[in-house]
């Protein structure tokens, strides 16, 4: 976890306070800033400022308002197996390889490798750590700096009550210096905290990015199987109304049926037709979508094609335990971070109303030529401590706390938004696979019938025994049977692949992705 790696970040440098309730400003703050020398020495390494916990989650034990059944309802083939909901089951991280299509899982890992917004993302969790290693070096360390100066001056001895000794010289210095804020009031470490936060952030991000990519991937590919599905079962249809029309030409020839039934038979076939160019450019956008997903141009050939028939439907369904989900989600571990950003924020803005301590040293020698530089007797230091009580800004200090803390309230409020609005996602796709099944079962139901009653209304058709407006009704609603139920097919495998995304993906159980959204522990140079 990204938590456990950023505590090698130096962590028992940077918690030097005691552990306080969530919020509560340190005991520090009491003290009367007048009384500075006292403060100075009684506080030493006190941080000021709340102490941050993660919210609790919601107390609640489940996403919906009636539970879910034991398993959703089965329907003939493949795309109508039953699936069981488990609760508290473990997600595996590479949870796409459930539905055993190989071509789909080689499509991520090359999208994982070239995608540009993991990179991107990847890049910014860098930024972050170094930005961290910075604040950590300025925070925890002195500053040791060497310095040379050459000058040439005019002396006036005006100064000593000589007015008439002047003398031009050369004046030759190296030194090195040490200054060092001293962090009575903890606002660095505040601000370590904060930028720690930062890092966890942009590694929660980055897990979101690999979820986001492999979830698209996934989604793209079950519609481009369903397109293909509505294509050939169009393009099937189309035919066999083209074979019709072929009929009712001869028997209008032979004065069996009316010019009306013809010319409607040839608008029903030209309608059916009409319906493949959508379809087809729709395909074609799955496909330049699939390409872009992999980190590549939508011209690249090397984009497996998919079929439904391609992917086998995960039969046992996770289902995390509400408490579980806000740990894992990372949309609200990012939420989580960027709240202890802003409780860290508020630290600072605290410390910045208290005194700030400076020391400095400087060690070396001085000399009017360059060669008098390497003499030990002419070696000068000084030493010296520094510190700045804020009296009076124009209540710019105490605005800053102020905004530090409405920052803080509209962090909590929208870690609070996160929260409900996961839960939400997982309730919907739960409630939707469950309804999935039944309206694929009455799919399933509903094209049987259709083909029956077609086979039937063509045979009756042939023997005069009914007009042609019933086969040309029995032809449309075949015709739109076949479309939804392909639609009702795909609907299982991406809401499926929904629930997975919505629970989480199972980063936390690969090794790979997980220490890649995890900075390496920083040493301050």
């Amino acid at each position: 976890m990204i938590d456990d790696v950023n505590r090698s970040f130096s962590r028992s440098q940077l918690h030097w306070h005691s552990r306080s309730a969530p919020h509560r400003h340190a005991t520090c703050e009491t003290v009367t800033r007048a009384a500075l020398a006292t403060a100075l020495i009684a506080f030493s390494g006190c941080t000021v400022g709340p102490d941050y916990r993660t919210p609790a989650p919601p107390a609640t034990d489940a996403y919906t308002s009636t539970p879910l059944p034991d398993q959703t309802a089965s329907s003939p083939g493949a795309s109508g197996s039953p699936q069981q909901f488990v609760a508290g089951l473990d997600i595996p991280a590479q949870w796409w390889t459930l539905f055993h299509c190989e071509p789909l899982d080689a499509l991520i890992r090359e999208a994982l490798a070239n995608s540009p917004n993991v990179a991107a993302a990847q890049a910014a969790l860098r930024q972050a750590a170094e930005n961290l290693r910075a604040q950590m070096g300025t925070t925890l360390y002195p500053s040791v700096d060497a310095r040379a100066n050459a000058t040439r001056e005019k002396f006036n001895g005006v100064t000593f009550g000589e007015p008439q000794l002047t003398e031009v010289l050369n004046l030759y210095n190296a030194s090195v210096n040490v200054s060092y804020n001293l962090d009575v009031f903890g606002g660095g470490r505040r601000e370590i905290e904060s930028l720690r936060s930062q890092v966890d952030y942009e590694g929660f991000q980055l897990q979101a990015a690999y979820l986001a990519l492999s979830a698209n991937i996934v989604t793209a590919a079950i519609k481009e199987a369903s397109l293909r599905e509505q294509i050939d079962a169009t393009a099937r249809i189309a035919d066999d109304e083209d074979a019709q029309l072929g009929v009712l030409r001869h028997q209008f020839e032979l004065g069996g049926v009316s010019r009306a039934a013809v010319l409607s038979q040839e608008t029903l076939v030209a309608q059916t037709r009409a319906t493949l160019p959508p379809l087809h450019q729709s395909l074609d956008q799955m496909r330049h979508q699939l390409a872009v997903l992999a980190g590549k141009p939508p011209s690249d050939t090397d984009v497996p094609e998919f079929r439904l028939s391609m992917f086998t439907l995960p039969q046992t369904l996770p289902v995390s335990v509400p408490s579980s989900l806000v740990r894992q989600r990372p949309d609200i571990l990012a939420a989580d971070a960027t709240l202890h950003q802003a409780s860290a924020q508020v630290g600072v803005a605290t410390a910045n109303l208290y005194p700030q301590l400076t020391l400095s040293a400087s060690y070396g020698p001085q000399a009017l030529t360059p060669a008098g530089l390497l003499k030990y007797a002419d070696m000068i230091w000084n030493i010296g401590a520094g510190i700045t009580q804020p009296i009076f800004h124009g209540g710019q200090l105490t605005a800053q706390k102020r905004a530090a803390e409405a920052a803080f309230d509209q962090a909590n409020a929208q870690y609070r938004q996160t929260v409900l609005l996961a839960f939400e996602n997982v309730a919907d796709t739960l409630r939707a696979l469950e309804h999935d099944a039944t309206g694929l079962r009455a799919q399933t139901e509903a094209w049987h019938a259709a083909s029956g009653s077609l086979d039937l209304t063509r045979g009756q058709f042939r023997l005069g025994g009914v007009s042609y407006l019933a086969l040309l009704d029995a032809q449309r609603q075949y015709q739109q049977t076949v479309v939804n139920l392909a639609q009702a097919q795909a609907a299982r495998y991406a809401d499926t692949a929904a629930l997975f995304q919505a629970l989480g993906g199972g980063w936390w159980n690969d090794t790979a992705t997980s220490q890649a959204a995890q900075p390496t522990p920083v040493t301050p140079k």
